[in-house]
């Protein structure tokens, strides 16, 4: 049956678009013959020519599902060879150079998948993808700029591009840009809602930019979208360990190491995890599993030996000994405190300390406020801590709190750390002018508080240390800002204006292992508490688990900070004092049993060590009477411990070693005016520590001596240490007021 006019017309359109060209154009040609004039079939032959000139400029489907079957078998070179043919055939057909680019960027070979790319887009330069593509590849060679050119070309061709919103995301979050990333990613989920992917990345800004419980959200919608998205479970378990829901971080970080099991950063992330439950040797073996799977994975390797040193595994750590000095000091970060304890070298804790601080706080500071015309009568001293609460370096710090000259000194404390309400708590809170809990609020938050507080010195008073947020002093909380007591050594910092330390704690010359510049107190630079209350309680040594009779070394350090250096010391001491015991400080049961068995190794009975168990702080004091000696660690030296010991005439004896937490004691012990009991070496250590023991005369004279002392010298006048800290605080913010450069001051 003959078709009409409109029914030719519309099956040559049809049979256009189908790709059968020859029977279109008899259709277009026997209405023209018929009627020379019709517009529509001159129009339709005109556009067949054009659709036969396309046709001729690219290859056909098959030929290009061949090359896309290539790039996803990941056979590259094959990849280019082909399409490189066929771009001889085809110069005109930019998928072909698209393709090129992207087999060349899988074999990271990154200017040569420009270079085809460029010509993709000098084709068709309102390609979206091929934009986005062009962007993702300037991010990988660091041109961040022309990435984001690229990405938003994308976005001006096609607003609605969910690709190239998320990747203008990624590279916006890698310059700094979180709030802009936030939208970014927010736009790629508008355009699609069900985008993992994206879920995920809007999660890890929010998560940036201290909006936990956003950020969770974020990463459940990711999981909701792909339940097996190992990252999101992993990012997911990262963030509700910040937030204290552990059990529920576990239960992720598990998932994501049956979905992803060697990725070592998951297995790590794991081990963080489990040491938040105390339960170090299920830490130690995730840590384990992560060095395994990439053994230069410095994190792992240094919290797995911070963990062997809190079990007291000696013999696991020596293992190790060899890359104990490189951790940290090159190009990977590791925690500094974690260092602390397993080497003595401030030229390294140095470099470790720098490396953490450049790439966890990157962030530029805010500029600085306005200078003052006139300089205050009452300095705004902020102290800004996570540790206000029953703590020991509150245990120092109250009394200096309450001590501070309110005629000159007005006394802020910032408290980013869980909500108590014990007595030391409430204590601090009596002490200072103005007390807040800003726990809830994102760190550039709390540094614009401080500045609407009109805070003058902020004191930053965690330093490397958990929960320290020293975000805060990145952005520039104050004008002048200190490094005080909670971290034994440097930041390393430029953020950080000053230290405080004294002469016996950073001698001349070692200034060179501190960024900061130091203020040097007269006698110590550890503030203490003359108010502290003992218990009055009789404590018996029966019910401590010690002998009745016979000689009691204790140390009440963390087991942590114990090596075999000292307990070889220490084994030996108990060979030759008859009756001794050794009372330790009781940690966990894994160090318990290990310190156990290093002790019969060395051929003394287990029970010979007594474990002390945790009691209030008044009741520890108590007990300390108990004892005849303490004998101190070396790497990390008693700080609090040594305090509470003098406080209850107990002597310690101590090695000076050449780092800040390696000579606390000895500063502690100058303070006192006991300097007998400072030793240079191991030896001398030794010596001292057998000499005391077998003359039972010389300590009781050392104990009435440190009795006397307690009253006299400097180490517990709290009032005279509070003066000499706030000279330090008006000369470090007068040459601030002054327009001078830090210097360092000696009160």
């Amino acid at each position: 049956m003959a078709l009409s006019v409109d029914q030719a017309l519309a099956k040559a359109k049809q049979l256009t678009k189908q790709g059968d060209v020859a029977k279109a154009e008899v259709l277009y040609n026997s209405v023209l013959t018929k009627f020379p004039k019709n517009q529509r079939a001159t129009k339709g032959l005109l556009a067949l020519k054009g659709h036969q000139n396309q046709r001729a400029t690219q290859p056909d489907d098959s030929q290009l599902q061949a090359l896309i079957t290539l790039y996803q078998q990941g056979r590259y070179h094959d990849l280019i060879d082909q399409a490189g043919t066929l771009s001889d055939t085809f110069p005109r057909c930019a998928m072909l150079y698209e393709l090129q680019g992207a087999a060349h960027t899988g074999l990271s070979q990154f200017e040569s998948a420009l270079g085809m790319l460029k010509t993709a887009l000098g084709i068709a330069p309102n390609s979206a993808d091929t934009n986005n593509n062009m962007g993702n590849i300037l991010r990988q060679i660091g041109d961040y700029d022309g990435a984001m050119e690229s990405y938003r070309r994308a976005i001006k061709v096609h607003p609605h591009h969910a690709l190239a919103h998320n990747s203008l995301g990624i590279t916006l979050w890698e310059t700094g840009a979180q709030e802009a990333a936030v939208e970014s990613y927010s736009a790629a989920i508008g355009a699609k809602p069900d985008f993992a992917d994206a879920h995920n990345n809007l999660g890890f800004a929010l998560n940036d930019c201290g909006e936990k419980q956003a950020a969770i959200d974020s990463y459940r919608r990711a999981i909701k979208h792909a339940p097996n998205f190992a990252e999101a479970h992993n990012n997911l378990g990262n963030t509700l360990l910040e937030m204290g829901a552990v059990k529920d971080a576990i239960t992720h970080f598990h998932t994501a190491v049956a979905l992803a099991p060697d990725k070592a950063a998951i297995h790590n992330n794991l081990g963080n995890a489990m040491q938040e439950t105390g339960d170090r040797p299920k830490a130690i073996a995730s840590y384990a599993r992560a060095t395994e799977l990439a053994p230069d994975y410095q994190i792992a390797l240094s919290q797995k030996l911070h963990q062997l040193s809190h079990t007291c595994d000696w013999d696991a750590i020596e293992a190790d000994r060899s890359v104990i000095a490189g951790l940290g000091t090159t190009n990977q970060q590791v925690d500094p405190f974690n260092m602390l304890s397993l080497e003595d070298a401030p030229e390294r804790h140095q470099q470790r300390a720098k490396l953490y601080t450049d790439q966890n706080y990157p962030q530029p500071q805010l500029p600085l406020q306005p200078h003052p015309a006139i300089k205050p009568k009452r300095l705004r001293i902020g102290y800004f801590s996570a540790d206000f609460q029953n703590h020991p370096g509150m245990y120092l710090m109250a009394g200096m709190l309450a001590a501070h000259d309110r005629a000159h000194f007005e006394i802020f404390a910032y408290s980013y750390g869980p909500n108590s309400e014990d007595d030391m708590r409430h204590r601090v809170i009596a002490s200072v002018d103005v007390f807040k809990h800003v726990r809830h609020m994102t760190d550039i938050e709390l540094a614009m508080l401080a500045r609407r507080d009109k805070i003058d010195i902020a004191v930053h008073r965690n330093g490397h240390t958990k929960n320290a947020r020293s975000g805060i002093f990145a952005y520039r909380a104050a004008p002048v800002q200190i490094n005080y007591l909670g971290y034994p050594g440097t930041l390393g910092a430029d953020f950080m204006d000053y230290i405080v330390a004294d002469k016996r704690i950073i001698p001349d010359g070692d200034e060179i292992y501190f960024t900061e510049n130091i203020i040097h107190l007269p006698h110590t630079y550890q503030p203490t508490d003359n108010q502290r209350t003992v218990s009055k309680r009789r404590i018996s040594r029966t019910e401590m688990g010690l002998p009745q009779t016979g000689f009691v070394f204790c140390c009440f350090n963390n087991n942590y900070k114990i090596s075999a250096a000292e307990f070889d010391i220490w084994m030996r001491l108990l060979a030759q004092v008859e009756g001794s015991v050794l009372w330790l400080l009781k940690s966990n049961q894994w160090a318990e049993n290990n310190l156990r068995q290093a002790t019969i190794a060395r051929g003394i009975a287990p029970d010979r060590l007594v474990f002390a168990e945790k009691l209030p702080q008044a009741e520890h004091l108590a007990r300390q009477s108990l004892a005849d000696l303490f004998l101190d660690t070396f790497n990390y030296n008693a700080h609090t411990t040594a305090s509470d010991a003098l406080w209850m005439g107990l002597p310690v004896v101590t090695k000076m070693g050449r780092g800040f937490a390696a000579r606390v004691a000895g500063s502690l012990l100058t303070a006192m005016n006991m300097p007998e009991l400072i030793t240079e070496t191991e030896a001398a250590y030794e010596r001292l520590a057998l000499d005391l023991a077998q003359n039972p005369d010389r300590v009781a004279a050392l104990r009435q001596k440190i009795t006397a002392n307690r009253t006299t010298a400097p180490l517990f006048d709290t009032d005279l240490y509070a003066r000499h800290l706030e000279t330090g605080y008006q000369r470090a913010y007068g040459r601030y007021f002054e327009g001078k450069a830090c210097a360092q001051i000696i009160v």
